[in-house]
């Protein structure tokens, strides 16, 4: 079932009442959110996470709409009160053999399976429908409308920027420290001049190398 608000800018509390009518009484409720699914390297990660109802995190909303240093104080908070959270990722690879759409599918699924606490329903961000024993529902724009979507997403983010920082190390001519993964223009033209590393997905950045495995600069 998928429900459709305007996305307007609320409260913790609002939020967290929100989510509430939508679980219609069964609780706990557990706010599921991907990172990840549009760029050119690294994996697509998951958050799951149950949350008390008191204290609330005030300042809970989309990941990308909060500050790198908002974000990873959020972070340290939300994994402090959790009642559950996980974070699961699947990598490059794994995307590259079933899709992007189906590596975010079990992302989702496996972090839910792996909370500690069984939800009493699964509210996930945009258009989901997942392989999971507990009812569900998905929410147009959760991340901004549901408290603990909203939660997800910023533990999800927080994860995957960090974990590009450290490949950012491993493979410092992609400048994925600043790009995230992400096809820039930068990003793109050092796929041009180095090829792929180990951390790029194939089957995205395909177009920019040839049938042999070569680099490719007609498209940078």
């Amino acid at each position: 079932m998928q429900e459709k608000r305007e996305k307007t800018k609320k409260s913790a509390e609002e939020k967290r009442a929100f989510e509430i009518s939508l679980a219609d009484g069964r609780f706990p409720v557990a706010g599921v959110d991907e990172v990840g699914r549009g760029p050119l390297a690294g994996p697509v990660v998951c958050a799951a996470v149950i949350l008390p109802d008191t204290p609330l995190a005030e300042g809970v909303d989309d990941s990308k709409k909060l500050s790198p240093k908002r974000r990873e104080a959020l972070a340290a908070y939300i994994r402090e009160i959790a009642l559950a959270y996980t974070v699961y990722e699947v990598n490059e690879k794994t995307i590259d053999q079933i899709n992007i759409l189906q590596a975010t599918r079990l992302a989702m699924k496996e972090a839910v399976s792996a909370l500690k606490i069984p939800p009493g329903i699964v509210l996930t961000d945009g258009n989901m429908t997942l392989d999971i024993p507990f009812p569900q529902k998905s929410v147009v724009r959760g991340d901004g409308l549901c408290y603990s979507i909203g939660a997800a997403s910023i533990l999800a983010k927080v994860y995957r920027d960090a974990l590009m920082e450290r490949y950012a190390e491993e493979y410092p001519q992609y400048g994925f420290g600043k790009n995230k993964g992400y096809g820039t223009a930068e990003h793109i033209k050092a796929i041009g001049e180095y090829g792929l590393c180990p951390i790029h997905r194939r089957t995205f950045a395909e177009k920019f190398w040839d049938a042999k495995g070569k680099k490719s600069r007609k498209n940078i």
